[in-house]
Order: C-alpha cells, then structure tokens, then sequence
C-alpha cells in the first residue's frame, strides 16, 4: 500500500492561513487588489513578509483562495430558494437572507463588488460555469410561479439582480450608509425592503 505523500497542515500552520486570510479580506476591501500589497497584508497579520510567502504564493494567491472560498458561501441562499407552496415568501426569504449577509459580510461583499467591477479577471471562469446556470435554474422556478400566477408579471433575472443590487448596497456603500441614516437603521432597512419587494411581487 503506498504511502501516502500529502503532509497534512499543522494546526500552526492552519491559523496562520486563516490569520493571513481574514487579514488580507481587510486590505483587499478596503484598498481593493490593485491598491493591495503584501507589505500592507503581513502587517494587518501580524507575520513578517517572507512568513506570508511560506504560505502563499503571493498576492494573486491570496486573492484568489478568497474569492473561491466566497463564492459558494454568496451562491448558498440562491441554492436554498427551492419550489415551494408559497413562492413569496421563499423569495423574501432570499431577499432577508441577503440583507443579512450584507450586514454580518460587508468585506466579502466588497471583495466581490471590487472583483466584478474590474471585469472578474479572476472569477470570469466561475461564474460562467458556477453563478450563470445557477442563475438560469433559479430564474425558471420564478418565470413558472409567474406563469401560474402565483407571484406578479416580473423579469425574472432583472428581480434577482435587482435584489442583489439592493441588498448588497448596504455593504458596498456602508459608509454612505453611516452618514445618511447612521448604523443604527437595520430595523428601517429591512421593513423598507420588505415592504417593495413584497409590493412588486404580490400578484
């Protein structure tokens, strides 16, 4: 029986992954990838530069191990939104579930924001093999509770990008957000988003 050649992480070497990993979604949201460096990473961890590197093959590296790790975590609640008895509230339910996000994610959410509007040099290949049949899977389910007249007329993937784009501005533009009508309005926020998307959805 050979044996096996895959050397196992130490715990070690498991936390600092992650310390470097958590330290580099700070850098990478805050001054996006191009305005990232490894100087700036090994510093909000914590770990001399040639430590980072003993993990990492350097800065595109770490930007790509965040970005896959994201992207099944962002897709979950598109996964979860399944045929049901009550179309709306599945619906809402996915429309909470991404407020939420929002507000317990906002560096991920930047992270991906920052990505997508650089063209996703990064992502291009998992969204079109990961995020596009997905969304097209999702927008049959809604197109057939619109054709059964148990939500209203929407475009589907207009109404799901639609969602996207306003829950996720609360993370994208937090600090918009704090200014305009400070942090304490998440109850606002969500009866406000509840109440359009209910709105537009009631048939």
């Amino acid at each position: 029986m050979p044996a096996d050649t895959a050397k196992k992480p130490s715990r070690i070497q498991l936390k600092n992954r992650g310390i470097i990993l958590d330290a580099a979604l700070d850098v990478f949201s805050t001054h996006g990838f191009r305005g990232a460096t490894l100087d700036q990473i090994a510093e909000a961890a914590g770990l001399s530069k040639p430590n980072i590197l003993y993990y990492f093959g350097g800065k595109d590296d770490i930007h790509r191990t965040l970005l896959n790790a994201l992207l099944d975590v962002w897709l979950a609640p598109l996964v979860e939104m399944t045929d049901t008895d009550d179309p709306l509230d599945a619906i809402m339910d996915y429309v909470h579930r991404k407020l939420e996000m929002s507000w317990e994610m906002p560096r991920e959410s930047r992270l991906f924001a920052g990505e997508v509007i650089r063209g996703a040099p990064r992502m291009a290949t998992d969204l079109e093999t990961g995020l596009k049949p997905l969304f097209d899977e999702k927008c049959a389910l809604i197109q057939r509770w619109v054709d059964d007249g148990r939500i209203a007329q929407v475009s589907p993937a207009h109404l799901i990008m639609s969602i996207w784009a306003v829950t996720q501005h609360y993370a994208d533009f937090e600090a918009q957000v704090g200014v305009l009508v400070g942090s304490g309005s998440q109850d606002d926020a969500r009866a406000h988003v509840d109440a359009m998307f209910r709105s537009l959805l009631t048939p």
